[in-house]
């Protein structure tokens, strides 16, 4: 699955490695580089990783893990991001206070409409 230039992988491990290989290979052929300091490998605590390319990536627990800001389990990860949400929102509507009562409607109608909060609520 892939958004604009995050590109997420998963499976067996062979599987993975094999997929990163050959997204290296078609990227570089079009001038693109894998971030390796950005790219992430989503497993469980204590798994042995073979490959050599997916041993530099920075290891986050399933129970951390978000994906393009959202938490992909009912974990801690989740907590922060409400709470996270919570927090830009009080600090929003402090602000909100400073503007015309209409333009502040309109800013925090279409604040709810976007995805950071949405993807919480489903």
């Amino acid at each position: 699955m892939g958004y604009l230039d995050d590109l997420t992988l998963g499976g067996e491990q062979s599987v993975v490695a094999k997929d990163v290989e050959r997204v290296a290979e078609v990227g570089q052929a079009m001038g693109l580089t894998l971030n390796i300091n950005k790219c992430e490998l989503i497993t469980e605590p204590g798994t042995v990783i073979q490959d050599h390319v997916l041993k530099s990536f920075k290891k986050v627990p399933v129970h951390e893990a978000t994906l393009l800001g959202a938490p992909l389990t009912q974990s801690p990860a989740l907590d922060q991001a409400w709470s996270e949400r919570c927090s830009d929102l009080a600090r929003a509507v402090d602000r909100l206070q400073l503007i015309a009562s209409q333009d502040a409607l309109i800013l925090l109608r279409s604040s709810f409409s976007a995805p950071r909060v949405l993807h919480l609520l489903r």
